[in-house]
């Protein structure tokens, strides 16, 4: 059995992603934090593929809660290891840096950059064991050029694109890769609220990505074909910025 574990894996591109990671043949461990009903159709769509996977309920946030999942999912795989993460767990609180409350501050870096340290952390040790690790993590356009009304998201997102080159140069000798994917505007939960005529014009394609264009860099990141890739920032923004 070859295992990945998805965090915000009920909707969005956190779904496409499980659906992609199925087809290539791992077990998927879907992570959400609220919505099961959503996690739960995940589910389903995952063994529509002919794949199984299972749900696993924690704030990535929360390193206590984090642990005890994690810890308890080892438990009862004792053979098998997570050798896929895709940490894709995250939050918009959208405001000018003058408005900005201080628990939209926190919370944003919690859950991305929290959330990084909470799940990757105590899956290391058995990826470089095994001497086989893929670990990809959801940046954003945000993360590279900033964007005004997000310093919150874009402080988060450059963070993690800090953290991935550092990370990467820790774990390369055990065969364990690290890499960001930076998304543009994709048509998910996410981009809810944004004026989607105006921001077409602005992006080259002329048009907003699909979640199922992202899992499938995703799925090549988590592949055997791209060990000598790490340390890199891959964009997939329809040409917004470069």
């Amino acid at each position: 059995m070859k295992y990945a574990l998805v965090t915000g894996g009920s909707r969005g591109i956190g779904r496409a992603v499980c659906l992609k990671l199925a087809q290539m043949g791992y077990q998927i461990i879907i992570n959400y934090v609220n919505n099961t009903t959503e996690a739960e159709k995940t589910l389903e769509l995952v063994r529509a593929e002919g794949q199984d996977g299972e749900m696993l309920k924690f704030d990535v946030s929360n390193q206590q809660q984090t642990r005890a999942a994690l810890e308890e999912w080892q438990q009862a795989h004792p053979e098998e290891y997570i050798e896929v993460l895709v940490n894709n767990a995250g939050i918009r609180r959208d405001n000018v840096m003058a408005l900005m409350p201080a628990e939209d501050w926190t919370r944003v870096l919690d859950i991305t950059l929290g959330g990084f340290y909470n799940v990757t952390q105590p899956l290391l040790p058995a990826m470089q064991l095994h001497k086989f690790g893929r670990i990809i993590n959801m940046a954003s356009v945000s993360g590279i050029k900033g964007l005004p009304g997000q310093t919150n998201y874009s402080a988060a997102k450059g963070g993690i694109i800090a953290a991935t080159k550092a990370l990467a140069q820790e774990v390369a000798r055990k065969n364990v890769t690290v890499n960001a994917v930076a998304p543009g505007f994709i048509k998910t939960d996410m981009v809810e609220g944004l004026d989607e005529a105006a921001l077409k014009k602005t992006i080259p394609a002329n048009r907003f990505g699909k979640p199922e264009e992202v899992a499938e860099l995703v799925g090549f990141l988590a592949s055997p074909a791209s060990g000598y890739i790490t340390g890199n920032v891959i964009s997939i923004n329809g040409g917004l910025y470069t």
